[in-house]
């Protein structure tokens, strides 16, 4: 039997939506730094009278984290974003690969042949809650890793025992709430993304994207999806990072989260609305690039998976033949 992007199994798409998307992170991962850093940056570090540690735009924050930290400093906790990135691409794809298809069996039965929006975005937010519950703890990690200052920074497995003892093993799934909330997130991303996509190849012969065409229609779905849900982006990142001691004595409680609702609330009496909003503009840019590699990138995956998986089977129908 041969194998095709349509019957490619799921820990196929696993694979190829794991690579791509590890990949796309380590293009882009300076930007990722900044909009994390911007989106934790609080009220008194703008008011502050020395402009130190105040990060004005993203051409700013590169300056001072590179005078700061040196080049590292942009690639602070890269290693435990990337795992987050490739375990986080691998479960979210096989969970979509396998509910889409359980989808579209049930759509079949019916007697329809593709999938309605609706439903499209409801199996993009099955897989994200089945990732999010799987991977949380990788991500808060990672958070704290890209957040902590120079002189707070610790390895990964110290990192997660230093969670656990403070905040219990509950502290690994810190910001789960609006994790879930998010799961609209890549629901909506990938609901615009299946629908330009089937609009593009309809009539066609071809059923690939060019990689322009899977650019573009990515970037216009992430930039949707993106400002749709930022404010609760943001109470995430807050809920998983840690102040440091300089910034707890500094701004007491107000800088200690319980929950997204807190965050908000938090926010919107010190910075106001425009707090909800913080690092939005570097989210849109950081959120657009990535995904629009990521799937332009997985497209090109797919194929040469597609290619792995027809060789193996290949492989071993040959060797059944030979006993």
């Amino acid at each position: 039997m041969s194998v095709s992007k349509d019957s490619l199994p799921p820990v196929g798409h696993a694979i190829s939506g794991a690579g791509s998307s590890a990949l796309a992170l380590l293009l882009i991962y300076p930007l990722d730094t900044i909009k994390t850093r911007l989106q934790v940056q609080t009220r008194a570090e703008d008011d502050s009278s020395s402009n130190e540690r105040r990060l004005k735009d993203p051409v700013d924050a590169v300056r001072k984290i590179v005078s700061s930290e040196g080049v590292s400093g942009l690639y602070a906790g890269l290693g435990s974003n990337l795992a987050n990135q490739l375990v986080n691409g691998f479960v979210y794809f096989y969970a979509y690969s396998v509910v889409r298809k359980f989808a579209l069996r049930v759509a079949s039965a019916d007697g329809g042949r593709s999938l309605s929006t609706a439903v499209e975005l409801a199996v993009g937010a099955v897989a994200g809650m089945i990732n999010q519950l799987i991977t949380l703890p990788i991500g808060v990690v990672a958070t704290r890793q890209q957040t902590a200052h120079v002189s707070e920074r610790r390895g990964w497995v110290e990192r997660v025992s230093e969670i656990v003892q403070v905040e219990g093993v509950q502290g690994l799934w810190a910001g789960l709430r609006p994790a879930m909330l998010l799961c609209s997130n890549p629901a909506i991303t990938y609901g615009v993304f299946e629908k330009i996509k089937g609009m593009l190849l309809r009539d066609r012969q071809s059923q690939v994207l060019t990689s322009a065409e899977a650019f573009w229609a990515g970037a216009l779905a992430k930039t949707l999806a993106t400002v749709v849900t930022y404010p609760y982006i943001m109470a995430k990142v807050r809920l998983q990072w840690r102040p440091s001691k300089e910034e707890r004595e500094r701004e007491g409680d107000s800088v200690v989260y319980k929950s997204s609702a807190d965050v908000l609330g938090k926010v919107l009496r010190t910075e106001g609305v425009a707090g909800w909003y913080r690092g939005m503009q570097t989210q849109i840019v950081k959120a657009v690039i990535t995904q629009a590699l990521m799937l332009m990138i997985k497209e090109s995956f797919t194929m040469q998976v597609v290619r792995l998986f027809a060789l193996l089977g290949k492989s071993g129908r040959a060797k059944a033949v030979s006993t």
